[in-house]
């Protein structure tokens, strides 16, 4: 499920899954980083998130056999980071492999939703706006 992303971890459990990634250095186990980043994309802050896709493609690259994993967070990340384009990418990714995934479904209904929204939103505010200009417009000619 979706939602498994929130709510965030407190700080205290993130500071936990940083400080072994920290501890272990340059040695760091796959599963250590992939912890790290998992604790990471959790977050609402963009800076976690951020990290988090970085981890998450330094572990795809680097791991091939967790490339499934990979490519929901990494798709997961980027949607909550409003890089909508990217999160289609890697969700796409993630249903050549598996096209029965749940999850990656889901995540893609979610997408294309928040696309649509955005998309409306947007849309009201132009029309708002080319409405206002025209009423200024002729505000201005009856001058």
């Amino acid at each position: 499920m979706i939602l498994e992303a929130e709510p965030p971890l407190t700080a205290y459990e993130l500071q936990v899954l940083q400080r072994q990634y920290e501890k272990e250095g340059k040695s760091v186990q796959v599963q250590t980083k992939f912890n790290y980043a998992w604790g990471l994309v959790r977050s609402k802050a963009e800076e976690h998130l951020q990290l988090a896709l970085v981890l998450f493609k330094d572990i795809d690259r680097e791991f091939p056999d967790r490339k499934r994993e990979c490519l929901y967070y990494l798709a997961l990340g980027n949607y909550k980071l409003s890089n909508f384009n990217e999160a289609r990418h890697y969700n796409s990714q993630l249903l050549e492999l598996e096209m029965r995934n749940e999850q990656a479904q889901e995540l893609g209904r979610l997408i294309d939703d928040k696309v649509s929204r955005e998309g409306a939103i947007g849309l009201a505010i132009l029309s708002g706006m080319v409405a206002l200009g025209a009423i200024a417009m002729g505000l201005l000619r009856k001058k």
